[in-house]
């Protein structure tokens, strides 16, 4: 994923618009965690397109809005702590991203944590970026009080999602090159 840039600005104007882009893309990152974090998903839903597909059989914000309110309501507390934030650019007016993010989940009696990824889509549409597609895994999510361990609490009953960082094919490739060299 290093330097996967298909487009490159030209002229001054175009620098300055791609700045302005990656501000407001990452402010796409840190305003979905707080407006999951405090359950507004009118706000949450404005992020992403307005034909968002949401599943295999379900399009639009309200499918997506539904989406969310019955998957969040599972949990009584969350908090998202956004950290580093890949974004390469496809177009002017198309990007993709990888975003680090620490979770905490609280459920009564319980409280996890656990790191993942988001692996995004963006475009700027209208003058705004929004998410097209926002795909998630996870590292580990465990009980607080538990040393996290490869994949540990990922295959619970909790949101399913891809392990990291198995995910990435570098990631096998790596570790299949390891072995061939005995």
């Amino acid at each position: 994923m290093a330097r996967a840039e298909t487009w490159t600005p030209r002229t001054l104007e175009e620098r300055i618009e791609r700045v302005e882009a990656l501000d407001q893309i990452r402010q796409l990152a840190h305003r979905y965690a707080l407006a999951l974090d405090t359950r507004n998903m009118d706000d949450l839903v404005e992020l992403f397109v307005e034909d968002v597909r949401v599943g295999k059989d379900a399009a639009g914000r309200e499918a997506l809005k539904r989406w969310f309110t019955e998957t969040m309501s599972r949990y009584k507390t969350s908090v998202h702590f956004v950290g580093n934030h890949v974004i390469d650019f496809e177009s002017a007016d198309r990007a993709r991203g990888v975003v680090y993010c620490r979770d905490e989940l609280e459920r009564p009696g319980e409280w996890k944590f656990g790191y993942l990824q988001y692996w995004d889509t963006y475009e700027r549409r209208g003058g705004l970026w929004y998410f097209v597609r926002r795909r998630f895994f996870r590292w580990f999510l465990v009980d607080a009080l538990s040393r996290p361990s490869h994949g540990a609490g990922a295959t619970s009953d909790e949101l399913k999602t891809g392990l990291l960082p198995d995910a990435w094919p570098s990631w096998d490739r790596f570790w299949r090159e390891q072995a061939t060299r005995g």
